[in-house]
């Protein structure tokens, strides 16, 4: 419900959420890596770089682990949400 107690419309509640899902996400990682938000963006666009003929990922396998989780979970808070709307 809104402010004066009168529910929002679907279009609206499902904007207001799909809207929020990036700052959601990103808030998530940052505390569950213990990443500065600065961090989070220089990460963001680091790519995987070859050093003395290996691949170097940009992400440690926990980070990648714990990322791919907080996806599946934000996923699943989507879905419930949307099927009580």
């Amino acid at each position: 419900m809104d402010q004066i107690g009168i529910e929002a419309n679907l279009l609206n509640q499902l904007h207001y959420e799909l809207t929020n899902l990036p700052v959601l996400f990103r808030d998530r990682v940052c505390e569950e890596c213990s990443f500065s938000i600065p961090t989070f963006y220089r990460k963001l666009r680091s790519k995987s770089r070859v050093l003395h003929g290996k691949r170097i990922s940009a992400l440690s396998n926990a980070e990648r682990a714990k990322i791919r989780e907080i996806g599946i979970g934000i996923s699943d808070y989507l879905n419930d949400f949307i099927s009580r709307i």
